[in-house]
């Protein structure tokens, strides 16, 4: 049994910053993809940042470089979101998902393997 949840989200200004956290459980921690995808209603899933919890390998979309940073605490099994200088466009609805492979091609960010999702987190940002 695999659980993710979620919390952090809430409204914030443009310029203003967030961070979300995952708490996993039942994941083989040290073997395994932890990140955080975005969904606007109406649109597809869009990965936003993973980070590979062993090697602490990290890959981001292009469209929050420099202004997300992904982490992640080895003694809670918790990944954190840190988001800054959020900009209207960042509004969504967060997951945090984790799966056994992951990986970036261009500036797509995906976990390869079938992954677990958490329930969500909303995140709005107003200008």
């Amino acid at each position: 049994q695999v659980d993710l949840v979620e919390s952090g989200g809430g409204s914030v200004q443009a310029g203003g910053s967030l961070r979300l956290s995952c708490a996993a459980s039942g994941v083989f921690w040290k073997r395994n993809c932890v990140g955080w995808f975005r969904r606007v209603s109406g649109e597809e899933r869009e990965g936003v940042a993973i980070i590979n919890t062993g090697g602490r390998t990290t890959y981001y979309a292009d469209s929050v470089k420099g202004r997300f940073t992904i982490s992640q605490d080895n003694t809670k099994n918790t990944v954190y979101l840190q988001m800054n200088s959020l900009k209207p466009e960042d509004t969504a609805m967060y997951y945090c998902a984790a799966g056994q492979t992951c990986g970036q091609s261009g500036s797509t960010v995906r976990i390869t393997s079938s992954p677990y999702w958490g329930q969500g987190t909303q995140v709005t940002v107003s200008s």
